[in-house]
């Protein structure tokens, strides 16, 4: 079967198509034939070797030269221990090595919605439980809260604006010019366009701010917190190349110490109540996945560079032979 490898980090130029052996499932797990899947933050800081990556990863060239998480596609087989699914089942979840041909999966295989597309809910998994578990977790969300949304048109602040507002949150979002019209359609109470005003400058204030840009300093985003607001970070300016975002929220925790509002940063898990949650939002039309852009796998390497761009909105998705699959 095809799937993208890299041998070293680096730029996506690394990322290489290359045929590897099929998969086999074992008793527990099904074999799955993946249409689609897509890019994140953590692949390109995987790709590129931040520190970080490298010290569970591999310090000189990486440990598992596979990349992917989000996957959407249809059940091949299925092991004799496998029970609640069966092959020809549409199914999405999280499973490393995503993107390839195959996966094998034992956890986090769930029926895929049928209102929503292979594309879309092959760019579900991380982006989506992120703003899920950073919004009512960690951020406490609660009806009637104003949360600010910084960075809300990318592929977590797509979700989380849906998500904020069917967990009954006021919900203001930061994006650029180009994007206003979109994550307004999204259910946004307020858009500000951070191109023509300053949110940390318009005298509200907020329960909760997901910040996913890090496109301010402490000092600026604490004008707009409340005495006992939550500030979660979730992304941040891939300002190091050794640290990326962590160089900013290192500072921001350090610059935070001793204020009354919380400063919270994450990393997602991956929890089976939390994929139902989803696959219900979706069923009921509450929240839907935002697809700017769809790169065949061979095509890799540009999807990765489009996503390192910083500018790209909504969700980049790879497809993997769908042969008019929707």
């Amino acid at each position: 079967m095809k799937a993208a490898v890299f041998q070293s980090y680096g730029s996506p130029d690394v990322l290489k198509i290359e045929n590897v052996e099929k998969p086999s499932p074992r008793d527990d797990e099904a074999l799955v034939r993946i249409y689609a899947s897509s890019v994140n933050p953590a692949e390109w800081y995987t790709m590129t070797g931040l520190f970080v990556a490298r010290l569970g990863g591999g310090l000189l060239r990486p440990k598992d030269t596979r990349l992917g998480v989000d996957y959407a596609g249809v059940v091949e087989a299925v092991g004799k221990d496998v029970t609640g699914i069966k092959p020809g089942d549409e199914v999405f979840g999280a499973r490393s090595g995503a993107f390839a041909e195959y996966v094998c999966v034992k956890n986090h295989v769930y029926a895929k919605p049928a209102n929503i597309t292979f594309e879309q809910a092959g760019c579900t998994a991380v982006a989506a439980i992120t703003a899920l578990q950073g919004l009512r977790d960690h951020g406490k969300v609660q009806p009637g809260q104003k949360v600010l949304i910084n960075g809300a048109s990318g592929g977590v602040g797509t979700f989380a604006v849906q998500i904020a507002k069917a967990l009954g949150a006021e919900v203001t979002a930061v994006c650029s010019t180009r994007n206003v019209e979109m994550i307004r359609s999204l259910g946004a109470d307020q858009v500000i366009d951070y191109t023509k005003e300053d949110y940390t400058r318009s005298g509200k204030r907020y329960d909760l701010v997901l910040d996913i840009a890090g496109s301010h300093p402490w000092r600026e985003n604490k004008r707009v917190l409340n005495p006992q607001a939550i500030y979660v970070i979730v992304g941040a300016p891939k300002s190091n190349r050794w640290l990326g975002p962590l160089t900013y929220i290192i500072k921001t925790r350090l610059a935070a110490l001793g204020a009354s509002q919380k400063v919270i940063f994450f990393v997602a898990s991956f929890k089976r109540e939390d994929f139902l949650l989803l696959k219900d939002l979706f069923e009921r039309g509450q929240v839907k996945p935002v697809v700017e852009k769809a790169y065949p796998l061979e095509k890799i390497a540009d999807a990765m560079r489009h996503l390192g761009t910083g500018h790209a909105w909504g969700k980049i998705v790879v497809t993997i032979g769908m042969n008019g699959k929707k």
